[in-house]
């Protein structure tokens, strides 16, 4: 499937300085920030550097080495922030928005993480 990238979203603009952000952590292939609209106490935006979409777009052309670093920023920052269940958290969830009817904001591969709260159900049943 080709993903047509664009150079112009607010993650790419971020990832070359020209908007700033409230970085969490960096790596050479991953950039983890804060949320400006966080909702909930914890809210993290995990984004890979390299110009990928979405999740299936990430997971089938990023290397093994953004890949494996991409989930080992995130865990850190589970275990960081406090709310990684194995290290004594109350827990957090994890979201992807990929396309239209999941309403993705930004076309550039991110994941939240959300904690510190109850989140309560993710979705609920359709009518």
């Amino acid at each position: 499937m080709a993903y047509q990238y664009d150079d112009q979203n607010i993650f790419a603009k971020i990832l070359r300085g020209e908007i700033p952000n409230q970085t969490v952590a960096e790596t050479d292939h991953t950039l983890a920030f804060s949320d400006i609209y966080p909702q909930a106490p914890v809210h993290v935006l995990v984004i890979p550097k390299g110009p990928y979409v979405c999740f299936d777009h990430f997971a089938a052309e990023a290397s093994d080495a953004e890949i494996a670093d991409f989930h080992r920023v995130a865990a850190q920052i589970c275990a960081d922030l406090g709310v990684a269940p194995g290290a004594g958290g109350m827990g957090y969830r994890t979201i992807s928005n990929a396309g239209e009817h999941p309403v993705q904001e930004v076309p550039h591969y991110h994941m939240h993480i959300l904690g510190g709260r109850p989140l309560g159900r993710m979705l609920q049943k359709a009518d």
